[in-house]
């Protein structure tokens, strides 16, 4: 089966094509950095009108890097939320278009499973079942995976997630936008044990997770000691969020009985994080797991795997070619597909 993949939730526009035998035949990516730079974060009206203008050049490129046509395609997967709802609705009409005239099914996609699957498209992909930590811009959570469409919200952060800290840390330290990985540049030139700064709900017990006050605590930095201690001021930042995730996630180990983590989403892309998480869990018979780099950020490559797997598990023939389709910005991920909307 050969799943044409769409992901515009938000900044990037991503288009895939994953083949079941095959595996991932072609992929491209158009990101909004350069767009939105100047206005020091995403601004919707103008995503939308991006992603219009780059979804169709993007798919043709991605057919013609995979020698295949329209012709060939068995489904078409698309994120149908959360994210934009202007975004959204880019890919999903794109997506319902595609599918309705080729008569094959259109598939939509959690754009946070599509996250916490991706690890599984490298090159030693984990096994079912194991504890994931989504880390991307909007979202910090920790889910129980059984198996594909099973997850169980284990925790999450009650206010910014890491993501966003990272994003808005920035955003005080004068850093340019995207904000995070400029951050983690600076950081590396910084002392991480210069400012003892909090590490909210470290031991409060449960999964949950809190970012706000360390991102409070930052400004209070950079009013005291001005632009000279930037650097120090990002790295130690940068060690208070490795410091908490990790604790968190060997607690989520711990509390599920299980092995190994998996980690996806943007903040996944994070050096400290890779290497602290990799070196502490191994510290207690642990593993982890990370998408490719390139597969951390916003992707086809994942709304392509999460559509083909489902074609393997409900059957593409028992999938309806054509329904009618929403969006939806907010979406909870749960137990069986992120808790299906009506009409989905």
């Amino acid at each position: 089966m050969l799943i044409l993949g769409i992901e515009t939730s938000c900044d990037e526009t991503g288009i895939a094509l994953y083949d079941n035998a095959l595996g991932l035949l072609g992929e491209a990516l158009h990101s909004q950095v350069a767009l939105h730079n100047e206005y020091g974060g995403v601004v919707p009206e103008l995503a939308s009108r991006d992603h219009i203008r780059r979804v169709v050049p993007l798919i043709r490129q991605t057919l013609n890097q995979a020698q295949r046509t329209l012709a060939d395609l068995d489904a078409v997967a698309y994120t149908a939320g959360p994210g934009l709802a202007g975004a959204l609705l880019v890919g999903a009409s794109v997506a319902e278009s595609l599918a309705m005239a080729l008569k094959i099914p259109a598939l939509p996609i959690h754009h946070l499973e599509g996250h916490l699957l991706s690890p599984l498209l490298g090159d030693n992909p984990p096994a079912f079942p194991f504890v994931a930590l989504l880390v991307s811009g909007g979202h910090t959570q920790f889910m129980s995976v059984e198996g594909a469409g099973q997850y169980r919200l284990l925790g999450e952060t009650v206010d910014d997630a890491a993501g966003e800290a990272f994003d808005k840390t920035a955003k005080l330290l004068g850093l340019p936008y995207p904000g995070g990985p400029a951050l983690a540049q600076l950081a590396t030139t910084g002392h991480p044990q210069r400012f003892a700064l909090p590490r909210p709900m470290q031991h409060s017990g449960d999964l949950n997770l809190s970012f706000s006050g360390l991102k409070t605590a930052v400004s209070l930095l950079i009013k005291t000691h001005g632009s000279a201690a930037h650097a120090d001021i990002a790295a130690s930042f940068e060690a208070a969020v490795v410091e908490v995730l990790c604790s968190k996630a060997l607690q989520a180990l711990r509390q599920t009985g299980l092995k190994q983590l998996v980690v996806a989403g943007g903040v996944g892309a994070n050096k400290q994080l890779r290497a602290a998480l990799t070196s502490q869990l191994a510290r207690h018979g642990a593993t982890v797991a990370f998408p490719p780099l390139h597969l951390c950020t916003d992707n086809g490559a994942m709304i392509a795997y999460a559509g083909a797997l489902r074609c393997l598990e409900q059957g593409i023939e028992a999938l309806p070619t054509h329904q009618g389709f929403a969006v939806y910005p907010r979406w909870p991920l749960a137990t069986t597909r992120g808790q299906t909307p009506p009409g989905v």
